[in-house]
């Protein structure tokens, strides 16, 4: 790993000047939201595990739910210098990684934190440039605040950069 790279956990979000390059490995059912400034070059990123705080009594932790950590991350870049109307966002995850014959609402946690993402970032008026998401497999991502690059890492698939 570079002695650049910062690695963001589960639940977890940070943010990056350029060279920095941030990391998220295990994107399952979680989401994985990428957020930069091409002008200034700052990045965010953060791992989110849930799509609403609302809904859980132990939500002390911002960086878990998509509808506080999108806040947050945003907050974060912002006093690193990073301007609102320079963000963009691009997203992976929200992957179905285990078969259910249910259509128990609850079972669908990756295309719930898909759809709260995406809502929270159009109420906060954040275009989505790209995604990759849905889908059954996990995804490792690596954003570089030098220009953008979300590279984005499969087991057996590849990769792909958006």
């Amino acid at each position: 790993m570079s002695r650049d790279m910062i690695v963001v956990g589960m639940a977890d979000l940070n943010v990056a000047a350029s060279p920095g390059i941030l990391t998220t490995i295990g994107l399952g059912s979680c989401v994985g939201i990428a957020l930069y400034d091409g002008a200034n070059k700052i990045a965010g990123l953060a791992h989110v595990m849930l799509p609403d705080s609302s809904q859980i009594k132990n939500n002390a932790n911002a960086a878990k739910f998509a509808d506080t950590a999108i806040v947050k991350l945003l907050s974060d870049m912002l006093r690193a210098g990073a301007r609102r109307e320079h963000i963009k966002a691009k997203l992976a995850g929200g992957a179905q990684m285990f078969a259910f014959n249910s259509s128990n609402e609850a079972m669908r946690i990756g295309d719930r934190n898909v759809e709260s993402t995406r809502k929270i970032l159009a109420e906060l008026r954040i275009p989505v440039v790209a995604a990759d998401t849905g889908a059954t497999y996990g995804r490792t991502v690596e954003l570089y605040a030098e220009d953008g690059r979300f590279v984005i890492k499969t087991v057996g698939r590849g990769g792909m950069t958006l």
